[in-house]
């Protein structure tokens, strides 16, 4: 883990900015700082994954599954105000700047939850504006810029954590990865390791992506 943003507590100087950015047809101004993923803009793979992902309905209970400073989360969020979107990390910092960037947008129902080492959320929040999340929760989607520079072994076990909680009837996952970066192995390695109940495929790709669908049920 030698890229700041895979830290629990990065170590670089916490460097507030100030962006202007359009999620999901909403222009929202938002803070970000260094030591977090894409902290000076937004990033290309998470703009591919914002505008191909099928439209949400107005309601459920969604996942950010690593969240940075939030793009994703609030994406959800302003797509679908009678949801509830929870916004996951490791990273204290992005998760301030989560809850941070959700509340100065008007967006109260998004939950920020720090995750430990293996992705797992902790059962006791430490970090301002965040929430425990229920053990017991299931999601009808989950939309992921995943970490897949923190090394096969974590991203497997990361997705493993996350991706079973995928409602039962219905669930669907939307994961984008860069080509270069192994998305097309990946993608016989989920329907493998998840099983017959699901069904992972190649969804969409632009510009060197390649957005994954994980559909549970």
């Amino acid at each position: 883990m030698v890229e700041q943003y895979f830290s629990a507590n990065p170590e670089s100087e916490d460097v507030r900015r100030t962006l202007t950015v359009t999620l999901q047809g909403h222009e929202v101004q938002v803070e970000t700082s260094n030591g977090v993923f894409s902290g000076s803009r937004l990033d290309l793979g998470t703009s591919v994954l914002l505008r191909e992902v099928p439209q949400l309905p107005q309601s459920g209970t969604f996942l950010d599954l690593g969240c940075g400073w939030g793009p994703v989360s609030l994406a959800m969020a302003l797509a679908s105000p009678s949801a509830d979107v929870w916004a996951v990390d490791v990273n204290a910092r992005a998760l301030e700047l989560t809850a941070a960037n959700a509340g100065h947008n008007g967006c109260d129902h998004v939950y920020a939850t720090q995750c430990d080492d293996s992705g797992a959320p902790l059962p006791q929040q430490s970090v301002a504006g965040c929430k425990t999340m229920p053990d017991d929760l299931v999601f009808d989607y989950i939309w992921s810029n995943p970490p897949i520079r923190v090394g096969k072994e974590a991203l497997h076990t990361l997705l493993m954590t996350w991706l079973p909680r995928l409602k039962p009837q219905g669930g669907a996952a939307y994961l984008v990865v860069q080509k270069n970066l192994g998305a097309d192995s990946l993608i016989p390695w989920l329907a493998q390791a998840l099983g017959d109940e699901y069904a992972v495929s190649k969804y969409h790709s632009a510009k060197g992506y390649r957005v994954i669908e994980v559909v549970r049920g």
